[in-house]
Order: C-alpha cells, then sequence, then structure tokens
C-alpha cells in the first residue's frame, strides 16, 4: 500500500539536540572558570556523570524510562504536567539540578554549593538559548508538506517538549498531528502509542512511515506495529542485531530521496 504518512521523531531527528544540550553545557562550564579555578571540559564531563547518577536514584526513574526523559532534559526542565509522576519531578528538579552542579564541582575539587545553584540555573537559561535544527530540517519538511500528511510523534514531558516547540516556532505548524508521549502515558517503543498515533492520524500500519534516529525507539516501537521505518544514522553507530529497519539513511535529505523512490 502506498503511503501517505510520514511519522517523524523530535530529538536528534529534526531538532539537534545533542549539540543544543552540548552548547549548553560548554558556555555554563565556561562561566564557571572566570568564577573559579577549574577546566570546563573537564567539568562537563564530572556533571555529566553526576547528573546520571542522581537521576537514576529518584523514585521518579522508572516513569521516566517509561516516558522517555532522559538525564539532561531533567537539567532543564519543569515538569509541570498533570500526572502525579510528572508533579514529583517538578519537586525534585531544582534540586536535582543544583545538586549535579555542585557535585560535577566537588569531584574537581571545588565545594561550592552557591556556585552550583548558580551554574544550574544558568544552564536552563543557556538551554532556551540554544535551539539547534540540522541545517536539512526545514528544506524536507517544505518537500513534503501537501504531499503527505505529516506526524510529530516525540517521547518526553508535554511541558518540555511544548517548549522545544516554542523556541524552535517554525517546526509545529508542518504537522497535522502533535503527539506526545507523556500525554498518552507510554513512550516510544511500547506499541499502544503507535497504535494511538495511527488512530488518531486515521491510517494502516501500510500507510505509514516511521522516521527517526533511535533504534530502541522509534525503529523497535514501529516494527511492533508492522510500520515500515527509517532509521537514520548520522553517526554511524553500528547495527543492533535484533532491531533491524525497514532502510537506513545518514541525513533527512537522504530519506527525502528515498520516499520519493517509494513513492
Amino acid at each position: 500500500m502506498a503511503i501517505n504518512t510520514i511519522i517523524f521523531d523530535l530529538d536528534d531527528t529534526l531538532l539537534w539536540d545533542k549539540k543544543s544540550i552540548k552548547t549548553a553545557f560548554e558556555k555554563t562550564c565556561n562561566y564557571a572558570a572566570t568564577k573559579v579555578d577549574v577546566d570546563p571540559e573537564k567539568l562537563e564531563e564530572a556533571v555529566r556523570k553526576e547528573a546520571r547518577k542522581l537521576y537514576e536514584s529518584y523514585e521518579t526513574y522508572d516513569y521516566t524510562v517509561l516516558i522517555g526523559i532522559n538525564p539532561f532534559e531533567g537539567l532543564w526542565g519543569t515538569f509541570d504536567d498533570p500526572t502525579e509522576s510528572f508533579q514529583k519531578m517538578k519537586e525534585i528538579v531544582p534540586t536535582y539540578r543544583k545538586d549535579a552542579w555542585t557535585r560535577g564541582l566537588k569531584a574537581l575539587g571545588i565545594d561550592d554549593e552557591a556556585l552550583g545553584a548558580e551554574l544550574g540555573e544558568r544552564f536552563v537559561e543557556e538551554r532556551k538559548k540554544s535551539p539547534f535544527v540540522y541545517e536539512d530540517t526545514y528544506d524536507v519538511l517544505d518537500a513534503l508538506k501537501g504531499k503527505y500528511q505529516l506526524v510529530l510523534l516525540t517521547n518526553g514531558a508535554p511541558s518540555l517538549q511544548n517548549l522545544k516547540l516554542e523556541i524552535t516556532p517554525e517546526i509545529r505548524p508542518y504537522f497535522d498531528h502533535v503527539i506526545i508521549s507523556g500525554d498518552f502515558g507510554k513512550g516510544k517503543p511500547d506499541a499502544s502509542l503507535f497504535e494511538y498515533m495511527m488512530e488518531k492520524a486515521g491510517i494502516t500500519a501500510d500507510e505509514g512511515i516511521m522516521v527517526g534516529d533511535n533504534l530502541n525507539t522509534d525503529i523497535l516501537g514501529s516494527s511492533r506495529v508492522d510500520m515500515r521505518n527509517v532509521w537514520i544514522n548520522r553517526e554511524n553507530n553500528p547495527r543492533n542485531p535484533d532491531i533491524t529497519p525497514t532502510y537506513e539513511v545518514t541525513s533527512l535529505t537522504e530519506f527525502l530521496q528515498l520516499v520519493e523512490k517509494l513513492s
């Protein structure tokens, strides 16, 4: 059956989230180096390490795995969302931010809780100022809009994913449907989220194709409902013998060329 709907992942598929986070870390760590004698690169490494450890220690961790929220999103999200678990995250994250940065400093021999708190809040602002998209994102969406129904299917907290869309306002108008896992209650790769998306879009699995950068969420999840999929492997990551994408490309531009051939 011909494809009439293209379903895109958001983070590191259309938005270059890794670059946004990296830039926010670099700016915050460079600022820290104006305050104390610290190597910015070593501070970033230490804070990332401490953030992961802290994040996994909280009672909300299993929920964040279910919805699909990573530790570095936790460092700048507000999580002012209606579920009980999101409200717990809302309570936790201010302390999480402060502690991650304070412990990162301490790992490098600097015991300064006040600076840790300042850096935690500064990182939030630097991340908001650093929204990056891939250079071909808009060209590809321009080429597809009007020819296909476009759906955005993203894991994460609604408050945070909507904030990402607010600071890159060009993206949302391309999409007929925007579906965020936190609104549904389960994230990719859960098959029920894909079934919900198909119901919303009014399609069968044969009519859609999923495009994403993550084998374990985008590709595995769409495979579970027998939907064709495209793995965008920009970084030449190794294949997983247990998860086989229908197609593999290295960029959105290459995906566009693929979908034109399929049509």
